[in-house]
């Protein structure tokens, strides 16, 4: 487990940090916020290149930085890999150079993925004899994540590492930092302003405004919840872990299983059996008082109203709908919940689009 509390002003006046949360053993956990909220203070200060006035940084129970007891464990001996927004590859030497150069920083009784089966996570095989000019802005960053991976670090941090790419280069990237979040086994802090990445990759989330942690914890916990920031957004709604239970080719669909129904969604590539989870916007979702008919919409879903909650418009709201024990949220406006009369208790029926889940990510 890694454990955070830090205190750190930056000249009188200036920017102050004053924030603290517990992230898991493993897994990614999602730095969240707006650009200049302090993401990049924090993990700064936890890979000991920025020493704060105050703070803890404790990792399995061993402190690397404990200010009241005088611990600051130097950057180089935290065993830290780094991750930013630029590649940071040494030019002059080939893809394999620049990942031979990270094993040779790991401690000699290090344990840690080898150098061919790093190479094969990250599909860089065909990469190794390139130097970094000849490499796009996605092969550029799976390769500084492998050097980071060899160094064979207890704790991987990575700065907004798809920040500086296009979309098509982040959705090169992406499904690969899936695959290191499955199976790399070791505890990992994600600075990140962009929502899909959390949808795609976060474990947990730590919401951080000016500096301090708004809220910490399960990321499908706070996705669901409408007194937090991200419910401000016009893409606000749930994640949801399913389970793909058929597919049909003739019809182009896939079914999934949730904890409270079932949903179709176009055809997805996905085995049977896998776990995915993907987000149901709360703008993609209407209600209905009885089922409708001769409608295109396929998913009609029963569920019961369990509170109804303001949102940033004066003139919509949020319904919080209970199906099971999944909770969904549909943003309707203030005329629809007085014209239908729509009141905690309520039972409903939920109208989701198939197309709406243009996202189903591997959970």
């Amino acid at each position: 487990m890694l454990e955070v509390s830090l205190r750190h002003r930056f000249g009188p006046g200036g920017f102050a940090l004053d924030a603290a949360f517990t992230a898991a053993g493993r897994g990614v956990t999602a730095l969240f916020g707006t650009s200049g909220c302090g993401k990049s203070t924090i993990l700064n200060a936890v890979a000991g290149l920025l020493q704060p006035e105050a703070g803890r940084v404790a990792l399995d129970g061993e402190a690397l930085l404990d200010t009241a007891r005088g611990i600051a464990v130097p950057a180089e001996r935290r065993r830290c890999g780094l991750v930013f927004q630029e590649a940071r590859l040494f030019p002059h030497l080939s893809v394999l150079g620049n990942l031979r150069y990270g094993l040779r920083r790991a401690p000699r009784d290090a344990q840690g993925p080898g150098l061919d089966e790093v190479v094969s996570l990250l599909g860089i095989e065909g990469l190794l004899e390139r130097r970094p000019a000849r490499l796009s802005g996605g092969e550029r960053q799976r390769v500084a994540l492998g050097r980071a991976l060899l160094m064979r670090p207890r704790l991987l941090l990575m700065d907004e590492p798809l920040a500086a790419l296009d979309a098509p280069r982040r959705a090169e990237i992406l499904p690969f930092l899936a695959r290191l979040r499955a199976e790399a086994g070791l505890p990992i802090l994600y600075v990140t302003h962009a929502l899909e990445e959390v949808d795609a990759l976060a474990d947990q989330l730590v919401l951080i405004e000016a500096g301090r942690v708004l809220a910490s914890g399960g990321v499908e916990e706070l996705t669901a919840r409408t007194d937090l920031p991200l419910a401000a957004r016009r893409d606000a709604g749930v994640l949801i872990p399913v389970r793909v239970l058929a597919h049909d080719a003739a019809r182009g669909l896939t079914r999934l299983g949730f904890a409270g129904g079932e949903l179709l969604m176009p055809l997805h590539p996905a085995a049977l059996g896998s776990a995915l989870r993907l987000r149901l916007r709360a703008r993609d979702v209407a209600v209905a008082l009885a089922p409708p008919q001769g409608i295109s919409v396929q998913n009609i879903l029963p569920a019961t109203i369990s509170a109804i909650r303001p949102s940033a418009s004066p003139h919509e709201f949020f319904l919080e709908l209970a199906m099971g024990e999944t909770r969904l949220l549909a943003r309707v406006t203030r005329d629809a919940v007085e014209r239908l009369g729509l009141a905690p208790g309520i039972t409903v029926h939920a109208l989701v689009k198939s197309v709406a889940f243009d996202q189903a990510r591997p959970a």
